[in-house]
């Protein structure tokens, strides 16, 4: 299946483009720099064809979520949303300099620190679940790094919510951590596939790759994963550090049959904590909403498929691509489909003296064709 290629970045009031930073199957990101209040942010931007109602469904579904769940310290934070002056859908939201995506496999991570990622995680799910949101996507790669290192949960382009997972909804997964009842495709999100999603989350930043990858080439297609997982036998981290009541734990959470899981994330969080306790390691605290929080008065609603949010058709003011040390200007992309682009060069302003000569000779002009006019020149 051939790849998309990246969309142009589009021109933003009150943001300047600096570089590109990622693209997906839907969407690509890119880095601006915020104006007002000065800051570095992640665009996540549709295509330029965005016909496709579901596209925009999971985009819009995205945002709405973000903007429930995101002051959260454990889930990336959104600042705002709209569509770009050639049409597309775009989320302003924290830039994370750092993920999970290949750390895990380049290098032997502290298991202190991975039961505090674990700990802050589920924190997210939980509170997450407790909104009636799930995430469906919980993966190494979707945990990112702040600037001052604490890790957050990020991209909830297929989230869902609780009463709607598994009522005929279209399916979507990443095979390496879902869990049996996904990948057989029994439903297509649960707190009980969530649990097992982090299971296997914790237990692939332990063992340097996910749960039923096999280490030998050519051994794990999408086909040989899926029925590894199905048949969902556990294996033991190779780690003599790991103990065994961590084995246990992670055991529990990637159980075949979803009523042997932990009953939710935040117990998924406290045997974790417990396991932490064991070791003489400080407890990670739980971060989830009291008794008295409601999530916002609206709900998401899962099947709007609108372009909503503020548009500009264009931007009157002069906007310049902000330059970093080391940055092609080159590299700029031009926005052909509007009559917005950024300038090659400044502009010249008038001087005050050029503005009255301006005006002196058109008040000239004037006189003149009026003395034509009545026969007197």
């Amino acid at each position: 299946m051939a790849t998309r290629l990246p969309s142009s970045p589009p021109i933003l009031p009150g943001l300047a483009y600096i570089r590109p930073l990622g693209s997906g199957g839907f969407a690509d990101v890119f880095l601006y720099e915020q104006d007002m209040p000065r800051r570095d942010v992640a665009v996540k931007v549709l295509p330029s064809d965005i016909g496709d109602p579901e596209l925009r469904r999971m985009f819009n579904a995205e945002a709405d979520v973000l903007a429930h769940l995101s002051a959260h310290p454990a889930i990336v934070t959104v600042y705002q949303a709209g569509i770009s002056a050639d049409g597309r859908p775009y989320i302003s939201m924290e830039f994370c300099p750092g993920s999970l995506a290949q750390r895990y496999r380049i290098e032997r991570m502290p298991v202190e620190e991975v039961l505090a990622i674990g700990v802050r995680m589920a924190s997210a799910l939980e509170s997450a679940h407790r909104a009636g949101l799930i995430h469906r996507d919980v993966k190494p790669s979707n945990i990112l790094i702040t600037t001052f290192g604490a890790p957050v949960l990020a991209d909830f382009g297929i989230s869902s919510s609780l009463a709607r997972a598994g009522s005929g909804e279209v399916l979507a997964m990443s095979i390496p951590w879902s869990a049996p009842e996904v990948i057989t495709e029994q439903t297509s999100g649960t707190v009980a596939s969530e649990v097992w999603s982090l299971g296997a989350t914790v237990y692939s930043l332990l063992a340097g790759h996910s749960p039923f990858e096999r280490r030998e080439r050519g051994q794990n297609s999408r086909d040989q994963l899926r029925r590894r997982i199905a048949r969902a036998t556990y294996t033991e981290i190779a780690r003599s550090d790991v103990p065994a009541s961590l084995q246990t734990v992670l055991a529990t959470a990637m159980s075949r049959d979803p009523a042997r899981r932990h009953a939710s994330a935040l117990a998924f969080a406290d045997a974790l904590r417990d396991v932490q306790a064991e070791l003489g390691l400080a407890r990670t605290p739980v971060e989830v909403p009291t008794d008295g929080w409601a999530p916002a008065a609206r709900g998401v609603d899962f099947d709007d498929s609108d372009l909503r949010g503020p548009a500009r058709s264009r931007i009157e003011r002069d906007v310049r691509r902000k330059l970093r040390p080391g940055v092609d200007v080159t590299s700029y992309a031009r926005d052909e489909d509007t009559e917005i682009s950024a300038p090659d060069r400044p502009r010249r302003r008038l001087l005050p003296w050029g503005v009255a000569a301006a005006v002196v000779g058109i008040a000239g002009a004037g006189v003149v064709g009026t003395l034509l006019l009545t026969g007197a020149w």
